[in-house]
């Protein structure tokens, strides 16, 4: 009999050890697969503004070797933005459809060919192919918050201010080396260009387990009640529409303030993106030292975001963000507009330190003032859809502008004096409540 009792603790404890050995293999494995899902995120982040961004220092290249306008040339910069603003409501309905993942890893695809399709001879292709990727991007921009929320739940912060980072790295990238890089390769500006189809076919490739693991649509998750409380803390589950208690965001002032703080700060910079090294040339500056410029401003952006990462997670709000990158960025205009070439640097650092909190600001908003996953989904459409309908004015009016007047001094003057109403609805939006809670939202009528 004590044999018998002496195996059965034996094989208890083998038991335990057995079940202690496979939860710790299931962590193992859950961490493990949380980071390669979260360098998927961050190259994919990566990949979403080369494909505007590389434009802009063979934007003179580009002009010569077409005979395009200033204005017709600020339309191809303008174009991506304004299918941001068009298609992102498309997403999320994508996104149920085929689920997150499936969707992210197809605009991957999709914008390898529009970059493709860049290369092809003739003025046609070159608009074709900037609406196809501008299209894939569009979609992506909206998907990605909507995965790091149902992914990292316990660390949007983190994640959103790494996300950003991985914007501004790769615009630093496509600004900084597409010039250099096409002519010590002969490539001709579309050869440069193109080169980008490369590295977003890295990301699919990459994103391709995610596509495997994913469910093929998304299943509807019972409700879920959430209260105003700290940062990072989310939801367990997606939470449907219920009418009783989840408002039309078109009814919501404070989806209304996320909006236009992200479609004003967007405005701002690409704006800035599209004309800076025009500006910088226009004054005597040479075009591989202009587009370094540009480089140089994404490049101090990473500094803002990661000082966003940072702090995110020490303060209750973003407003303290909000209103310094607002600073930031109205202070470097007006600097550009009076000293463009003399003070350049300084500008640029200013700039990009300010876009870096702003960029990172809007987009975690979108994220933190959601309750759930489906809510940050449907925010992210709302505010990259009509948002970046207004951002797409940004880069078409200041070449009007331009073109009407013969300099860059009144176009900048008006872009610095945007970052007053930015201000405001950065106050807003940064301020620490959700969506759906009855205290942050305010019928339009109620509005008015």
């Amino acid at each position: 009999m004590q044999t018998v009792t002496c195996e059965i603790r034996q094989e208890a404890r083998i038991g335990r050890g057995q079940e202690t050995r496979t939860g710790k293999d299931t962590r193992i494995g859950k961490d493990r697969g949380l980071f390669v899902l979260a360098v998927g995120v961050l190259l994919i982040g990566a990949n979403l503004r080369p494909g505007v961004v590389a434009v802009s220092p063979e934007l003179a290249a580009i002009r010569a070797g077409t005979g395009l306008s200033a204005s017709a040339a600020g339309l191809l910069t303008t174009l991506p933005i304004l299918c941001f603003g068009l298609l992102a409501p498309l997403a999320a309905r994508l996104a149920r459809r085929i689920g997150r993942e499936r969707a992210l890893g197809t605009m991957m695809a999709l914008l390898t060919a529009g970059i493709a399709i860049r290369l092809l001879p003739g003025l046609v292709t070159l608009f074709a192919g900037t609406i196809v990727l501008s299209a894939a991007l569009a979609l992506s921009n909206v998907l990605v918050p909507s995965v790091i929320k149902h992914h990292f739940d316990h660390r949007v912060g983190l994640m959103m201010g790494l996300y950003s980072v991985a914007l501004f790295s790769g615009a630093a990238l496509a600004a900084g080396v597409t010039l250099p890089l096409g002519d010590a390769l002969g490539l001709g500006w579309r050869g440069a260009v193109g080169l980008w189809a490369l590295f977003s076919a890295l990301a699919f490739v990459l994103w391709l387990p995610q596509m495997r693991r994913a469910p093929a649509a998304e299943a509807p998750a019972a409700p879920v009640a959430v209260s105003p409380q700290t940062l990072d803390e989310v939801d367990t589950a997606d939470a449907d529409d219920n009418p009783a208690d989840r408002r039309k965001l078109r009814h919501s002032r404070l989806a209304w303030q996320v909006t236009l703080f992200m479609g004003l700060q967007s405005l701002v910079y690409y704006a800035c993106v599209a004309w800076i090294p025009g500006v910088l040339t226009s004054h005597g500056m040479g075009e591989s030292k202009a587009g370094f410029l540009l480089s140089l401003m994404n490049l101090v952006g990473i500094t803002g975001s990661l000082t966003f990462t940072a702090l995110v997670r020490r303060t209750r709000n973003q407003v303290p963000f909000a209103v310094c990158g607002s600073l930031l960025f109205g202070c470097s205009l007006v600097g550009l507009a009076l000293a463009p070439v003399g003070g350049a640097y300084l500008w640029m650092l200013l700039q990009g330190l300010g876009g870096g909190l702003l960029i990172s600001t809007a987009l975690a908003v979108i994220v933190l003032r959601s309750p759930d996953s489906t809510r940050a989904a449907e925010m992210s459409g709302m505010a990259q859809g009509f948002g970046y309908l207004l951002a797409a004015a940004g880069p078409f009016l200041v070449g009007v502008l331009h073109d009407a007047t013969g300099q860059w001094t009144l176009p900048l003057l008006l872009l610095a004096a945007l970052c007053v109403p930015m201000t405001l609805l950065g106050i807003g939006a940064g301020r620490n409540r959700r969506l759906d809670d009855p205290a942050s939202a305010a019928s339009t009528a109620t509005a008015r």
